[in-house]
Order: structure tokens, then sequence, then C-alpha cells
């Protein structure tokens, strides 16, 4: 199994590349095959980026990203859009094309993420916003091949992207739409962890969890962990996959271990967040068997919930439910200003705890010459009413 230290110490894939050997690229924006991009170097500078970036979004990491494309796209098809400034990168984003929208043959060109990505938010340095989306336009104008429009998903309504595409858009007088919109649970700094409980859960529903801890303490030793780093990781993997696997998700075969490339892609981008820093690990194991566990994304001042699993026999003593009343720990911290829950809208156990919203909204914006812009203008503005009719 490749890890992404191996990447940096001696090139892609075990390839005889050395340092230089592929070229971050020229000055300005360059949108190239990912397995033409990369390179010890590269993948230096996209550490950097990461760590200068105006909006954090662990999604976008190399850590996350580079094990999702060799596992979700081993022919390379993903590209790497990428604005070089002074030798360095100063933005980088997936793009695909597709000749696929939500089941209507209409061609575009998206940022590409898979189903366990939840932030569609592109790595930006400093105040290369502007610099970055309006290359990506002039770009997509002249390689739109016969796509009508770029829709870029998954981005949150207080990011930067959004507020920067809206006026790099209006500068240029071209359309620019939010086609679909939803709301997410999420925890913003401010109470301590038991006066959020008491804002957001009555009494009642407060002793009734502490009878349940109670009664999960007595059903065997009972310890909670939280760790980081890579300690012990590779067993506490081994356990969420088995833990997840043996629920509803196990039955309808979509958990992470029952395809190889998503359990693959799940360990290796844990062990990446845990050497960079940006895992933190929950669990609770009775008489050393796990019932509850999850794993978060810290990248200050934004932390995301990435996954979570639970014992399913136990589900009369709620312990995911538990395990979230410890996860309210984030909210002692001082660096951490939201935690996205990176939950489903309308989640029944999230949304009892986590009670602020955050909007993640996905926007298209019709790309080519004055013709072809009309017609996408025409097409997105009617997914723009059908979205604000279906909310």
């Amino acid at each position: 199994m490749t890890r992404i230290e191996d990447l940096i110490e001696d090139g892609w894939r075990g390839e005889p590349a050395s340092v230089g050997s592929r070229p971050i690229g020229p000055d300005g924006l360059s949108v190239r095959p990912w397995k033409d991009c990369i390179s010890p170097e590269f993948v230096q500078s996209w550490r950097r980026l990461a760590a200068s970036a105006a909006t954090p979004n662990p999604f976008g990491e190399h850590w996350f990203v580079l094990p999702s494309l060799e596992q979700f796209d081993p022919r390379g098809t993903v590209h790497l859009a990428t604005l070089v400034v002074d030798g360095e990168l100063a933005g980088l984003m997936p793009l695909y094309r597709a000749r696929d929208y939500h089941g209507h043959p209409l061609p575009h060109i998206g940022n590409w993420m898979h189903p366990n990505s939840f932030c569609g938010e592109p790595l930006i340095a400093g105040d290369h916003a502007e610099a970055f989306w309006s290359a990506l336009l002039d770009w997509s104008d002249r390689n739109w091949r016969s796509s009508l429009f770029l829709h870029i998903a998954c981005l949150p309504g207080d990011g930067i992207a959004v507020d920067t595409l809206n006026r790099v858009c209006k500068a240029k007088r071209r359309a620019n739409r939010v086609v679909h919109r939803v709301s997410r649970a999420c925890l913003r700094h401010g109470l301590s962890p038991e006066a959020h409980l008491v804002s957001i859960l009555g009494k009642k529903r407060r002793k009734e969890l502490s009878r349940k801890r109670r009664r999960l303490e007595e059903t065997g030793q009972t310890i909670f962990t939280r760790a980081t780093g890579e300690d012990g990781l590779d067993e506490w993997i081994d356990q969420f996959l088995q833990l997840e696997n043996a629920g509803w998700k196990g039955q309808e075969s979509s958990s992470l271990v029952s395809a190889r490339q998503t359990a693959c892609f799940f360990r290796e981008s844990l062990h990446g967040a845990a050497r960079e820093q940006r895992l933190e690990r929950l669990a609770f194991h009775v008489d050393g068997k796990p019932v509850a566990m999850l794993c978060n994304f810290v990248t200050p001042p934004l932390a995301h919930s990435f996954k979570t699993a639970f014992d399913e026999d136990l589900y009369k003593l709620s312990p995911g439910m538990l395990l979230q009343v410890e996860n309210l720990a984030l909210l002692e911290r001082e660096e951490i200003g939201m935690t996205d829950s990176c939950a489903a809208a309308g989640h029944p156990m999230i949304e009892q705890i986590w009670d602020d919203r955050r909007e993640i909204v996905s926007v298209s914006i019709p790309v080519g010459g004055t013709i072809r812009r009309g017609v996408g203008d025409i097409l997105t503005s009617i997914e723009a009413r059908r979205s604000e009719n279906n909310r």
C-alpha cells in the first residue's frame, strides 16, 4: 500500500522521480491531468498552500485528495486546476468533465469530489481568490469543448469562495446561480459543553442520557479514549471498519469496507491526517470491544466530523449519542470557531445535539461564447428555480 510519505520521499507510486523532475508549473493558471502534476516538490508546495489557505478545507489537502484519486480515478482522468504565483501554489482544485448532470444529458465542467468528501471549497492562499476564479472562468471559456457550464458543488455559504465568485462574476457581467442549497448541522464556538447541553436538551432528556451512560458502564468495563497521531491507528481503523460494517450500512453494502477502494482510501486518508496533525479520534470500548467510534479532521479555525459508527445492538443505550456528548469538547478549543457535522440534513441523531446550521450551496456558471452562455444561462436558471421550489 502506497502512503503519502512515500510519495514525498521517493516520488509518486515509486517512479524514479527526483525533486524538481516534474516542476510545479509556470506562473498563472494551468489545468493538467493529476498524474502529470504529482511530484515530491508539488506535494510539498501543496502542503504549504494548505497551511496558508484563507479558508481551510481538509477535503482539499494532499493527504485526502491523493488517496482519493489513486483509489477512485486510477486512469488519471481528473485534472488539477492550479494557480502558481512566484513559483508557489496559490490555488488548487480538482476538476473533471462530465456528460451527465443528475441524470440529465448536460455536459459540464465540475469540481471533482466523491461521496466521502464533504466540502468542495478550493485551497486558495491569502488574497489570491479573485485571481484564481477569474483565471478559471477564462480557462473554462476557452476550453469548454461541449460543456455548457462550470458547476462548483458543496461550497460553504459562509466561505470565501461564494463571496468571491459573486464579485468576479458581477465584474465580468456573467450569470452565476446557486442551483442547490442545504443546511448542515454544525457547532459554533461560544458556550461550554455543559452550557450547550443545557441550552439544547431539556432536563428530562439530559437525565435520560446520564442514565444510559450508567447502564452502558454496567454492561462491562467501559473506557473512553481520545487520541491523535498514528500510534495504534491501524487497529483503530480495523475496529471502525468492522463496527460500521456490522450495522445497516453493511447490510446495504454501503459501508466503507464494502468496496476495497473505499476501505483503502479511508485507511490512507486517516494516516495522512494523523501525520499532518489533523486527526482526532474518539471511542467507547466495553470489555475491549468498540461500541461507538468517530473521527474528526481538525484544521483551525474549522473542524469537520468526518465519520462515526456505533454498535446497533446497543441502540437502546445510545452509545453514538453518548460519544457525541464527549465530542462537544471541541467547544472548549479556542482555536476552533466552528465544527461542521458533515451529516445529511435532518440526521435523526446529530440534529438533536448540534443546533446550529451551516448553509452548503452548489453554483453553476455558464461558459463559452455568447450564444453558448445564453443556453447555459437558461438551463442553470431552470435548475435554480427548481431548487428553490423544492426547499
